[in-house]
C-alpha cells in the first residue's frame, strides 16, 4: 500500500468493482458463484470471501474506511488488474473467467 496513496487506491477500488452490494449479493446465490474461484481451505473460494469484503466496504463512508479496508481494496485492484489481461478469446459471457471476476465485484461485461 505504500507504492498508492489512499485515494489512488479508493479511485481504481471503485473503478474496478463495477457491481453494486446488491449485485454481488444476488451473485453469491448463484450456483456459478460457486463453482469457480481457488479454494480458500474451507470450502469458500477466495474470491467469495473477499465479495463479502467488498460489500462492507462498498457499504461504509469513505471516512470509516480503515487501513486493513484499503489493504483489501488494493487486493481486489490487483486481482482485477491481473485477471482482466487473462481475457479469453471467444465468448466469454459464460466463462468461468467472468464468474471469477463477479466474485471480485467486477462484471467484465457492465459497462
Amino acid at each position: 500500500m505504500a507504492d498508492k496513496s489512499k485515494e489512488d487506491i479508493y479511485k481504481e477500488f471503485n473503478k474496478n468493482v463495477n457491481m453494486s452490494p446488491s449485485e454481488i449479493e444476488k451473485w453469491l446465490q448463484s450456483e456459478e458463484s460457486n463453482a469457480v474461484g481457488q479454494n480458500s481451505g474451507d470450502g469458500e473460494s477466495i474470491g467469495r470471501k473477499s465479495a463479502k469484503q467488498i460489500i462492507d466496504i462498498k457499504k461504509k463512508k469513505k471516512e470509516d474506511l480503515t487501513d486493513s479496508d484499503y489493504k483489501h481494496m488494493q487486493k481486489v485492484n490487483s486481482y482485477v488488474s491481473r485477471h482482466t489481461a487473462q481475457k479469453p478469446s471467444g465468448d466469454i459471457k459464460e466463462s468461468n473467467w467472468r464468474y471469477s471476476l463477479k466474485n471480485w465485484g467486477h462484471d467484465p461485461l457492465k459497462k
